[in-house]
């Protein structure tokens, strides 16, 4: 069973793979994912690490929450599946 973290607080020279080099050392990695905007492919400033082990996940949040990757400070905590959006148009009753 894998677990997923949510990174925020990237820099904006902050890549894939030095965020896995980053947190390879707390085990092993499934998926690594920099959130890029959709029409510049810059990056947004946060990503998602997947670990194959639980255990290890948790052992990377508790080491890398709060530390220096790429001159910011990061945060890293269990990423949350966002709640669905809607498809649009509005359902007022005039």
């Amino acid at each position: 069973m894998t677990k997923r973290l949510y990174v925020g607080g990237l820099s904006l020279d902050t890549t894939e793979h030095s965020l896995e080099s980053a947190f390879a050392a707390h085990g092993e990695l499934a998926e690594v994912k920099i959130v890029q905007h959709r029409e510049t492919g810059r990056s947004r400033g946060f990503g998602f690490i997947t670990y194959v082990n639980p255990d290890d996940a948790q052992s990377a949040i508790l080491a890398m929450d709060g530390t220096n990757l790429d001159g910011r400070t990061i945060k890293v905590n269990d990423a949350t599946e966002r709640p669905g959006r809607g498809q649009g148009g509005s359902r007022r009753q005039w």
